[in-house]
């Protein structure tokens, strides 16, 4: 049995806080700069310039890349061999109140989704566990903007529906969003389980790297698919039009009820940020 102190888990989070909000994934970056080189519509290519300027900016200056900083959703894959000498949760609510503080991140949280009191720290972080085989802690943190997550939706289709009502129902998804999710936007999807889990799988679509595919090739070739559809509805960067809605379509499949057809879709701009530390 390894063990792992709650303080190193704290100074891990905290510092993976502040990395998350100020460095884009190389992948995010590959893909946009990619989608730049492939955008002929003039106001489309200029926003798609700025969004790159402002990721180097942020990653050079040590600055945010967004106003919005996040909601911290925290993914931990506990190896069934570690033991933590103290409480998780609060060694990662500790790590997100000290990265949002010493690095100065806006704080978004309120403490009731009706009494609208912040919490003042950025706390509590959405935490999902994961027991895997072995004898390490993988802690992965992925700061949240609720421009993109409040045009998510989730829908409980019927088995009839099948494959085109699941295309479609993504598809729409991301049209009805339009320019509010501040596309291009990186689009997570979640088929299957039931209606907690569907949700669930679509978040972790957005950790995926998007110059890799599902591994399912049914699956692989559905993203692109689903790519081509939604990069033809010609929304565009910031809405302006163009060739670039989305950046990617990742999806995550489960096993699910015979009487049931979960699909969840978890949309994230194109500051779809994310980093990983193994401990």
């Amino acid at each position: 049995m390894r063990e792992i102190s709650a303080e190193r888990i704290t100074e891990t989070v905290r510092k993976l806080c502040i990395d998350a909000n100020r460095h884009l994934p190389e992948d995010m970056k590959n893909c946009i700069e990619a989608c730049r080189g492939r955008e002929d519509w003039p106001q489309a290519g200029e926003i798609l310039d700025r969004i790159i300027e402002n990721y180097r900016l942020a990653g050079d200056g040590g600055r945010p890349i967004c106003q919005d900083t996040g909601l911290a959703c925290v993914f931990l894959k506990i190896g069934q061999e570690v033991h933590v000498s103290g409480d998780i949760a609060q060694a990662v609510d500790e790590g997100v109140r000290q990265g949002y503080d010493q690095g100065y991140l806006r704080k978004s949280v309120v403490r009731d989704p009706l009494d609208r009191v912040n919490t003042g720290d950025n706390t509590p972080a959405m935490l999902y566990y994961e027991i895997v085989p072995g004898d390490r802690l993988e802690i992965t943190v992925a700061p949240k903007g609720f421009g993109s997550e409040n045009m998510s939706r989730l829908g409980m289709l019927r088995p009839s529906d099948g494959l085109p009502g699941v295309k479609d129902f993504i598809c729409r998804t991301v049209e009805e969003a339009g320019p509010n999710p501040c596309p291009p936007v990186v689009v997570g999807v979640g088929i299957g389980g039931t209606f907690d889990k569907a949700a669930y799988l679509a978040k972790k679509a957005l950790l995926r790297p998007v110059d890799r595919r599902n591994s399912v090739p049914f699956y692989a070739r559905l993203e692109e698919e689903l790519l081509e559809e939604i990069n033809a509805l010609g929304i565009g960067p910031q809405g302006f039009g163009g060739r670039t809605t989305a950046l990617a379509v990742n999806i995550e499949q489960y096993p699910t009820h015979i009487a049931g057809l979960p699909v969840a879709v978890n949309i994230n701009c194109h500051v779809t940020r994310h980093q990983t530390e193994v401990l």
